[in-house]
């Protein structure tokens, strides 16, 4: 533009009212036939709480791990010094291993036995619909209260466990069921089994259900035993059910607190230890704030770990099936 002269106004195109209303109206058609556009407005919801209530602290606690913060009073940058401390801890590495130990036999017995009942309640039994609730009690019970009922059958003066062994005369001498490292040990894990074969066994049962009976038919026409059947028919198409249950179940079972905190408190001689109820004993109790962060984070590895070995188990399982996610 020329100095001095004037200033040209910009032509731009008006809609009218009833072309917005148009305009707005064919968009909101192609979100509503977008499959992606839906399954993000869906999820937003669960997204803004997740990063509300699940990043916020998860970067507190990555932070504080990196710290000497105490109960009281701030603390400096300190770096891997917590973790170093830790790898050289003994009572960490117990309970590192506790926990390895806790969350594999749990999740394989939770596993068998929630097949089996899967199995057997997809069946033809008689009062069926009553045994696929009544199984549901133990999970649907406060974990708390459980530890506590769990509490008193471990009880080394009143358990019934031992009364009733000792009355068939199989032992001369109540159990001391959390008093021994190893007796506490798979006494934990036993009431763990009992608080969550319901989740596994449920979640298979609807599984098999989506299963056609023809499919058992044809097999069962072509003599195939009803081991093959299961083998052959039952386990594969479990299979992308079963690595999610048992992704869930890992994850639950790794990070289990409320069990061990009211059962054993981490006793005797920090032999049932887990490294949740650890993290709360140092950073509350102890009041180390940055030394419990530290190992609440060293658990996020293993939990990652658990949760890239289902994903990538299922994205193999869609390629030997012949799916689109290889």
């Amino acid at each position: 533009m020329r100095p001095g002269s004037a200033p040209t106004a910009t032509l731009t195109p008006t809609l009218s009212q009833g072309e917005r209303e148009e305009y707005r109206h064919m968009l909101l058609q192609r979100l509503q036939n977008s499959r992606n556009a839906l399954g993000l407005l869906f999820m937003l919801p669960a997204g803004v709480l997740l990063l509300l209530f699940l990043t916020y602290p998860l970067g507190l606690g990555t932070w504080l791990g990196f710290t000497d913060t105490k109960i009281g009073r701030g603390g400096q940058w300190i770096g891997l010094e917590n973790y170093a401390f830790l790898w050289n801890d003994s009572v960490t590495r117990l309970s590192l291993f506790n926990t390895l130990f806790y969350t594999a036999v749990a999740s394989v017995i939770k596993f068998a036995l929630g097949l089996w009942l899967a199995v057997l309640l997809n069946a033809r039994i008689p009062f069926k619909t009553f045994f696929r609730t009544v199984i549901l009690l133990p999970y649907i019970v406060p974990t708390a209260l459980s530890a506590i009922a769990f509490w008193w059958i471990y009880d080394s003066q009143f358990s019934i466990i031992s009364w009733v062994l000792m009355r068939l005369g199989f032992i001369d001498k109540y159990i001391d069921f959390l008093g021994d490292p190893w007796n506490a040990r798979f006494s934990t894990i036993a009431a763990n089994v009992w608080r969550g074969v319901p989740f596994v066994a449920i979640t298979l049962l609807a599984g098999l259900q989506t299963i056609s009976p023809s499919l058992y038919e044809a097999a069962a026409i072509d003599g195939a035993s009803g081991w093959q059947r299961f083998r052959h028919i039952t386990l594969p198409l479990l299979t992308p059910i079963i690595a999610v249950v048992m992704t869930f179940s890992v994850l639950f079972t790794f990070t289990d607190f409320q069990l061990i905190y009211v059962l054993t408190r981490g006793g005797p001689l920090n032999a049932t230890h887990l490294m949740a109820t650890l993290s709360f004993q140092r950073a509350i109790g102890g009041g180390a704030l940055g030394e419990g962060a530290a190992i609440a984070i060293a658990m996020v590895p293993f939990l990652l770990a658990a949760i890239l070995f289902s994903y990538f188990g299922l994205q193999r399982r869609a390629w030997q099936q012949g799916g689109s996610d290889a």
